[in-house]
């Protein structure tokens, strides 16, 4: 017998080994149609990981920021996916999940364009309409892969990617390609959410823009972005990696406040801040800022 500790506290008695997904089936239908992870006793699993012994199991939806990092991974892969059967010169060089979204990156010999970002979301649209699962499978034992990545199987094809994903493709839905960079190593970008009111939340216009200088402050850039939001303000945040000059010039055609993060800032915890005007406000905490751009008017 298998005892299940669900989050409430609340235990579930099954007979045999079981898998995250059946567990999320046996408390009801919605739960298992929404589940995109499972964590057992801590740790995030694909959903059809078995439990084999006593557990502390909790089901993971797109509706928390696991949940929704899980679904933009995912993302990811689909993107690969569609890219390489619409252009089979590209060869993937990475993926991975960033901010709001998602990259890959290739190496490609013919440049893609911006016009070419339409036709592969809509091919990303059909593989998620079509419903291909996503599964884990075994790493022959003649490779040695990369720390934390895992062989995954979407339709014919395997990836070399972190995990858990999600069960099948149907689950992401509200997702868009918004930028392309490079010439002959090219980075797609896009964002994805977890349905797609969501989504058109992100498009609207924003207040401020997070920009980093570079990958490296990818991740504090997005946590500045996060406790933006918490404090009420639109924010979104730019991380791609291009020239910060560029960056900034685009932003300052329509955004009101850049918000500029680089080393210094993200050592010392706090941010730059400027108008579109180019007026400097100089380096605030970020308690300070979220503050300050909830009082002013836009």
């Amino acid at each position: 017998m298998i005892q299940i500790t669900l989050p409430d506290g609340s235990l579930r008695e099954y007979d045999q080994p079981l898998s995250v997904h059946e567990v999320a089936a046996s408390i009801g239908p919605g739960l298992a149609n929404a589940a995109v992870a499972g964590r057992v006793n801590g740790e995030l699993v694909d959903c059809e990981f078995m439990i084999k012994a006593d557990a502390r199991v909790s089901i993971v939806t797109a509706q928390e920021p696991d949940g929704l990092e899980i679904l933009r991974r995912s993302c990811s892969l689909m993107l690969a996916m569609a890219v390489q059967q619409l252009h089979a010169h590209a060869q993937l060089r990475t993926g991975s999940v960033l901010g709001d979204g998602f990259y890959c990156e290739f190496d490609v010999e013919r440049p893609l364009t911006p016009s070419d970002l339409p036709v592969i979301e809509a091919r990303m649209q059909s593989l998620a309409a079509t419903n291909h699962s996503i599964r884990r499978r075994p790493i022959p034992s003649s490779t040695t892969p990369p720390d934390d990545l895992s062989l995954y199987r979407l339709g014919d094809t395997d990836y070399l990617a972190a995990g858990p994903h999600v069960p099948t493709t149907k689950v992401v839905q509200a997702f868009a390609l918004d930028h392309i960079s490079g010439t002959l190593q090219q980075r797609i970008y896009g964002t994805c959410w977890s349905n797609h009111q969501e989504l058109q939340q992100w498009r609207l216009p924003p207040k401020v823009v997070v920009v980093s200088m570079d990958d490296r402050q990818a991740s504090y850039a997005h946590s500045v972005t996060e406790h933006l939001r918490r404090s009420g303000v639109h924010a979104l945040s730019d991380l791609r990696n291009e020239k910060v000059r560029y960056k900034i010039r685009q932003h300052s055609q329509t955004v009101p406040y850049l918000v500029v993060i680089g080393e210094r800032e993200k050592a010392g915890g706090f941010v730059s801040v400027r108008s579109r005007d180019g007026e400097n406000f100089g380096r605030m905490k970020v308690e300070a800022v979220c503050e300050w751009l909830g009082q002013t008017e836009t």
